[in-house]
C-alpha cells in the first residue's frame, strides 16, 4: 500500500470519528500543520470546532516520538489540572493511531530566536508566567490516574540520553564534546523526589494569548525525574548571548534569579543548578548537531542549519565553563 494511499485513508478514519462525535457538523479536510517534529499534524474544523490531530506516519512504528497515544495520555491526565494544556477530543488506538485534542487559539514566539518579534514587556511577562506554570506541573502527582508513568530518569540517565546524541553528531561539528560529558560524568549531583517533566518546556512550546499562558503543548518527550532539568533547559531561553549567531537581544527579559524565584514560589533554592545548566547546553548541542547532520546527508533539507556550527561549539564552551 502507497503511503499516499495510507495518508487517505487515515484521513477518512478521523473525519469520520470526528462526525460521530458532532451529528449534524460539517467535516472539513485535514491540513497539515508545518512544523511539526513528530508524527503527522494536521487542522481540522467540525461545524465550529477546530482541532490537531497528532498521527503516527504509515509505515512507521509507534514509538519514541511517533508515539502519539503517549502524548494524548499525559494531556488526559493533566485535564482540568493547574496546568494549562489542550484537551483530547477523540483518539484511535488502531494503527497508525491517531488522536484529536481542541485546538488552542495563541501563539508560541520564543523571543530571542523567533518571529514575529513580540513587545518586550510581553515576553517578560509571558516568560516569568510560564515559570510558575513549570512549577505546577513539577507539582503534579506522577500517578495520577491515567498518566502511567515510566520509571523514573535520573540525572546520569538522562546524561546518557543525551550523551549517545551527541555521539552521533561528527566529532568537528561537537569540538570539546568528549571532555564534557566527561566531566559532566564525573560529577553528577545527588537526585531530587521525581517529578512530571515536559522535556522541552520554553514558551516556545506554550501557547499565550496577551501576557497569559492558555496551554502547554508539545509533548513528545515528556518523562519523570528530576525537577532541575526542566529548569536547567527553560534558563537556556532567558538569554540571546547562549545562541551565537541565532539569538537576538530582547531587553528587560527575566534574569536567571527572577525565572527561579518565579519558578520556586518563595521556597528554597534548588541546589546544585550548575550541573544542570551545563546539562541543558550539552542537550541543546546534541539537538543542533543531530538537525544539521540530518540536514547534510539530505534527510531533512534546511539551509538554516548551515548556521549552527558556532552555536553548537559556543554551547560546549560555556558548558565546560559552567563547571569550572
Amino acid at each position: 500500500m502507497s503511503t499516499a494511499t495510507q495518508v487517505s485513508e487515515l484521513s477518512a478514519r478521523v473525519r469520520d470519528a470526528l462526525a460521530r462525535h458532532h451529528p449534524g457538523a460539517p467535516v472539513g479536510e485535514l491540513r497539515t500543520l508545518p512544523g511539526g517534529h513528530s508524527g503527522l499534524t494536521y487542522a481540522v474544523t467540525v461545524g465550529e470546532a477546530a482541532y490537531v490531530i497528532k498521527a503516527v506516519p504509515p509505515g512507521q512504528r509507534p514509538v519514541g516520538r511517533n508515539d502519539v497515544l503517549r502524548q494524548a495520555r499525559v494531556l488526559g491526565a493533566l485535564a482540568g489540572s493547574p496546568v494549562p494544556v489542550p484537551g483530547v477530543a477523540a483518539l484511535d488506538e488502531t494503527q497508525p493511531a491517531w488522536f484529536a485534542m481542541d485546538f488552542a487559539a495563541g501563539e508560541a514566539v520564543e523571543p530571542v530566536l523567533d518571529e514575529p518579534e513580540v513587545p518586550a514587556a510581553t515576553a517578560r511577562a509571558r516568560m516569568l508566567e510560564i515559570a510558575s506554570v513549570l512549577r505546577r506541573l513539577h507539582e503534579t502527582d506522577v500517578d495520577t490516574p491515567g498518566l502511567a508513568a515510566p520509571e523514573p530518569l535520573d540525572a546520569a540517565g538522562e546524561l546518557d540520553r543525551w550523551s549517545r546524541t551527541l555521539h552521533a553528531v561528527p566529532s568537528e561539528l561537537r569540538p570539546g564534546g568528549e571532555e564534557l560529558i566527561r566531566r559532566l560524568a564525573d560529577d553528577v549531583p545527588d537526585g531530587l523526589p521525581p517529578v512530571l517533566l515536559h522535556g522541552d518546556f520554553r514558551l516556545g512550546n506554550v501557547l499565550c494569548v496577551g501576557r497569559r499562558a492558555v496551554a502547554v503543548v508539545d509533548w513528545e518527550i515528556w518523562s519523570v525525574g528530576d525537577p532541575r532539568i526542566d529548569l536547567g533547559w527553560f534558563l537556556l531561553f532567558a538569554d540571546h548571548r547562549n545562541f551565537p549567531q541565532l539569538g537576538r537581544e530582547v531587553p528587560g527579559l527575566p534574569t536567571e534569579a527572577e525565572l527561579l524565584d518565579a519558578y520556586g514560589g518563595g521556597g528554597p533554592a534548588l541546589p546544585a543548578m550548575d550541573w544542570f545548566r551545563a546539562l541543558g547546553r550539552m542537550k541543546m548541542a546534541a539537538i543542533m548537531g543531530h538537525n544539521l547532520r540530518r540536514h547534510r546527508e539530505g534527510k531533512h533539507h534546511d539551509p538554516d542549519q548551515e548556521r549552527l556550527p558556532p552555536t553548537i561549539a559556543a554551547m560546549i564552551r560555556t558548558a565546560r565553563d559552567i563547571l569550572g
